[in-house]
């Protein structure tokens, strides 16, 4: 079995492949001052709570885009799980290609993301990933990320909204019934959710366009991904396990690596 783990800026997703199948998944909070027997306690104790025992567990690949996090975490897998996790960094075998000035500038899960649409739903496609941040990632036909938008995640801009304003409350992030809202709340549900729908036709009828494609796949990942592609025509395929499935297909380019 082979361990995936993605280090995001909210949470700690993990996901445990038997084969190609996802065995069982589980997540953490990203907490910078955790300690590395926390980090290795958490891991094997969920792991137990799954139903796997840890010797099983024959490889650990990683990505993050919070590095403070790495230490600790890299750490307390190594102690827990007498395994050395495979960081997923500039020169790890991908089989996709980042033609921009600075590949080093591209997030690890922006990377894991391509590498699971490319290989599971082929080229030219579009990577709408809804966390944190809002991420729209276009993969072309020969594998070559070549453009990369990042906007505010739809908590992020509730969470904004809320804290910033003196009497507007904190509300359910859910699709109201009707754009034509006439309280408070369901004022702010549609802004919030409808806005994000717009966000996300807009810059991806933008990107197909500016790329001169006449077709492209669209592929929405990420929590709050259904909400958005339950919404809109423009996207095709719904997947919340992408960015598992890119880093199980990670491991197996880099068995050689893998101990």
């Amino acid at each position: 079995m082979i361990l995936v783990i993605d280090v995001g800026n909210t949470n700690i997703t993990m996901g445990v492949f038997e084969g190609n199948d996802i065995r069982a998944k589980f997540r953490l909070t990203t907490q910078i001052n955790r300690t590395s027997d926390e980090y290795g306690l958490y891991v094997a104790d969920l792991l137990n709570l799954k139903g796997i025992d840890k010797e099983d567990i024959e490889a650990v690949v990683v990505s993050s885009v919070v590095p403070r996090v790495m230490y600790s975490l890299n750490s307390g897998i190594r102690k827990y799980l007498g395994l050395t996790p495979l960081g997923l960094d500039v020169g790890t075998k991908t089989g996709i290609k980042i033609p921009i000035p600075n590949p080093k500038e591209v997030g690890a899960d922006r990377v894991a993301d391509a590498v699971g649409a490319y290989e599971l739903y082929g080229g030219p496609v579009i990577v709408a990933d809804f966390g944190t941040a809002n991420k729209y990632d276009l993969i072309t036909e020969d594998g070559s990320l070549i453009a990369a938008v990042t906007g505010p995640g739809i908590k992020m801009a509730a969470n904004a909204m809320w804290s910033g304003t003196a009497k507007l409350p904190e509300v359910e992030i859910a699709v109201p019934d009707t754009i034509l809202a006439k309280d408070t709340v369901t004022s702010m549900q549609a802004g919030i959710v409808f806005g994000c729908i717009g966000q996300t036709e807009y810059i991806i009828k933008r990107m197909i366009k500016e790329a001169g494609l006449s077709k492209c796949t669209v592929v929405a990942t990420g929590g709050l991904g259904r909400i958005i592609s339950e919404n809109t025509d423009i996207i095709d395929i719904y997947d919340p396990d992408l960015l598992l499935k890119g880093l199980k297909i990670i491991a197996d380019k880099n068995k050689s690596k893998l101990v």
